[in-house]
């Protein structure tokens, strides 16, 4: 049961979050937010969803205390368009951008998105991200420039490196301060900054939403010194167990600080994992293919939420969730109402945290992949439909094209084809998609397609 129910004070807090619609301050009991994003991480890469031989104690601790949830999906599996939804709550194909953007892009997060920061900011909060930003590599894409307060570390992938691309510059605020950097360093100075920031906002007795978005496992894999060649993962299981250890460290931090309790964590990563890579890759658990991928592998994601006294430990939450909803959550949790100035793609998670079902079922789900960003799939309830298929295996798993129905409760390795016997649920499905295609194209996209 959610603790906003147990209390007395839960009137004077109605009240507050009242009076909130026309303050930016921000509510009393709103939250300090650290959200932790991997990169390239799968939904079988830690121990508490089922991996066997990487050892993620703190991350299995963090999900014992709070909520794990079994299907949670990132917005795209691709790394810029999974990050443009995570911090919008809207599809990719909204920015215009869509899948990766490179060192030599000339886009970047547009200024006319509302974000996570711009939201927070306008209620109080100090914003900072530490990690990798990719969503725009120009100074005018830089996330002082897109409502963070501070900054520090790489504007897109680590593996975008010379020759094929320019030197990978490690920037704090809009300066570049190091070129090429160290990458073993990288996961432990990440955290270092993140907990000094955290500090310093706790200090000047204020709220903070901390987006710690970490390098790895993204390839070419550098575990820190302390770590490499002690998982019998090899090199990948490294990496893992050297952020799980700086996760045990964040959440020793927040106690330290005294503000566990007033602490939302967030745990998920952009995308499933990057198995072409094999052995340096990660795992998908129980699912078909992975990064790039709109196959479950592709976009199904571990995710994590911890708030001791609202979420109750050892929750499981198996509602279809994603990085989309993230925005209005937070919308919510500050008693603010939703956009609408803006299509919003997702929904509110808070009832789910707290314990309760959602009110209305939750919209169908789009899948976006391909170079090109097409939609692919949809899903509503069990049901997923897709129209296209992209991998980057380039494996054909049937031989008849898609169309191709699957019911994902009984089957989440997407293994039994249903739409020859489910034809009304497929047809259904399919006229989803050409609705929301249709939806899309005449709200028309912040960049002008061609993406990038």
């Amino acid at each position: 049961m959610c603790a906003w129910a147990l209390y007395p004070r839960f009137l004077i807090f109605a009240l507050v979050l009242i009076a909130a619609q026309t303050s930016a301050a921000y509510p009393p009991d709103a939250p300090n937010i650290l959200l932790i994003f991997l990169d390239d991480a799968g939904y079988g890469d830690l121990g508490c969803y089922g991996n066997p031989t990487i050892r993620t104690p703190n991350l299995d601790a963090l999900a014992a205390a709070g909520a794990k949830f079994t299907q949670f999906y990132s917005a795209s599996p691709a790394c810029t368009a999974s990050r443009y939804s995570l911090l919008t709550g809207r599809y990719p194909v909204r920015s215009g951008f869509r899948w990766v953007l490179h060192p030599e892009s000339e886009r970047g997060l547009h200024t006319d998105e509302v974000t996570l920061a711009t939201v927070l900011r306008e209620a109080g909060y100090r914003n900072a991200i530490f990690g990798k930003w990719h969503l725009g590599s120009k100074r005018e894409f830089f996330p002082l420039q897109r409502g963070f307060d501070e900054y520090f570390g790489i504007p897109y992938s680590n593996d975008m490196l010379p020759p094929r691309w320019p030197d990978l510059p490690l920037i704090d605020g809009n300066e570049v301060v190091e070129i090429n950097p160290d990458q073993q360093r990288l996961t432990g100075v990440f955290t270092d900054r993140a907990m000094r920031f955290m500090s310093e906002s706790v200090a000047d007795e204020q709220r903070f939403f901390c987006y710690l978005a970490y390098t790895m496992p993204h390839v070419p894999l550098h575990p820190g010194d302390a770590f490499a060649g002690r998982s019998r993962r090899g090199a990948y299981g490294d990496v893992i167990e050297e952020i799980d250890a700086n996760v045990g460290k964040l959440v020793a931090h927040l106690k330290a600080l005294g503000i566990a309790e007033d602490t939302l964590v967030l745990f998920t990563s952009d995308n499933g994992p990057w198995i072409i890579k094999n052995e340096r890759g990660g795992s998908a658990g129980p699912f078909r293919d992975g990064k790039g991928s709109t196959w479950e592998g592709g976009v199904r994601e571990p995710a994590i939420a911890c708030w001791p006294g609202v979420i109750s430990a050892g929750t499981v939450i198996a509602d279809v969730c994603s990085t989309l909803d993230v925005l209005p959550t937070v919308l919510e949790m500050l008693g603010r109402p939703r956009l609408t100035d803006r299509t919003l793609d997702g929904v509110s998670m808070l009832p789910l945290l707290c314990g309760r079902p959602r009110e209305t079922p939750r919209p169908p789900l789009f899948y976006y992949g391909g170079a090109d960003h097409e939609l692919s799939a949809v899903r509503r309830g069990p049901w997923k439909l897709h129209i296209a298929t992209y991998s980057q295996t380039g494996q054909d798993y049937f031989d008849a094209p898609p169309p191709l129905l699957f019911h994902l409760e009984h089957d989440p390795g997407e293994r039994w084809r249903l739409e020859s016997q489910a034809t009304s649920e497929a047809a259904a499905l399919k006229l989803l998609l050409d609705e929301h295609a249709a939806s899309v194209a005449a709200e028309g996209t912040l960049w002008d397609p061609p993406s990038e």
